[in-house]
């Protein structure tokens, strides 16, 4: 009982880092996955079991002792077998750059999502964190944007304050009503089991055993994203996703996710997806868009 953790939620740590299937009855365990990532979770699972002599295994214990055994090195997926899996069913990514982003969004603690409209960063993000919800992997997902103006001075927006914030999180809650349900997303934020805020409402809190989502991470200052950063607890993934062509901060502003990309770029433990206009998966009118802005911005540089 000590090693497996409450719910068993220990094995369930070990398998979303490791993309292991553990099964067990009784003291018995089967492990099925890729042979050298069983073979160092059959390793792992008995150092831990030894702790438990003496030890009361915690997930944050769990977490500290698959860092020690550096197992970015063994985890090594096959990139075909790659999708999300959520009970309304499963959802593949288009191309390398989209499987890229799931693959590492299972592997790392922080991940940073960056690119133009339309190629799936905000969509494959809310599948991680459902699918990560619906296996047990974590206990909550905190979904967060900044609340910033895109360009329109909305002024004053009558009702109380969900429902003046309500429109900057429209984007999250469609996505979570197409995978789950009106129904079932309605009860789990009743629940506070899901947690749609903006992002001021992050401020002093630690966010552990959380799939954490930061949308529209452009329209950050660079205070505001350290603060976001540093929310990160024990047991929890973090996905950061923006388009730094798409600023809608006053000029004499920084991007927050400008800023963190050029002092976190080779933190280990961090991964980066860049993605570009051939990743689009919207209307093909949707790429065309997107390049010829491009070719407009190098040819004003």
């Amino acid at each position: 009982m000590n090693l497996s953790g409450q719910f068993d939620q220990h094995l369930r740590q070990i398998e979303n880092r490791l993309g292991i299937t553990i099964e067990n009855r009784g003291h018995q365990f089967q492990l099925t996955g890729l042979p050298t990532v069983v073979t160092t979770a059959e390793q792992l699972l008995k150092d831990l079991y030894a702790e438990t002599q003496d030890t009361l295994l915690t997930p944050e214990h769990i977490h500290l002792s698959m860092q020690q055994a550096n197992l970015e090195a063994v985890v090594d997926r096959d990139p075909n077998e790659v999708k999300v899996r959520t009970r309304r069913g499963y959802i593949k990514p288009k191309g390398a750059s989209q499987r890229d982003y799931i693959e590492r969004i299972r592997a790392h603690d922080v991940n940073f999502g960056v690119g133009p409209a339309g190629t799936g960063k905000t969509w494959l993000a809310v599948a991680c964190a459902v699918e990560a919800l619906e296996r047990d992997e974590v206990r909550r997902l905190v979904l967060v944007r900044p609340a910033v103006e895109a360009g329109e001075k909305l002024g004053f927006l009558p009702g109380d304050l969900a429902q003046k914030i309500d429109p900057y999180l429209r984007p999250i809650y469609d996505a979570l009503y197409e995978m789950m349900g009106i129904e079932k997303v309605t009860r789990l934020i009743e629940r506070h089991v899901i947690e749609v805020a903006p992002l001021a409402y992050m401020r002093g809190r630690t966010l552990n055993d959380s799939f954490i989502l930061l949308d529209e991470a452009q329209n950050t200052t660079t205070e505001q994203m350290k603060m976001f950063l540093t929310r990160l607890g024990f047991g929890s993934t973090a996905v950061i996703t923006g388009d730094i062509t798409q600023i809608d901060l006053p000029r004499h502003q920084k991007s927050g996710l400008k800023h963190v990309l050029e002092i976190l770029h080779d933190v280990k433990g961090i991964s980066f997806t860049f993605f570009d206009s051939k990743d689009v998966v919207r209307h093909s009118l949707v790429q065309r868009i997107v390049e010829a802005y491009e070719r407009h911005s190098q040819n004003d540089e």
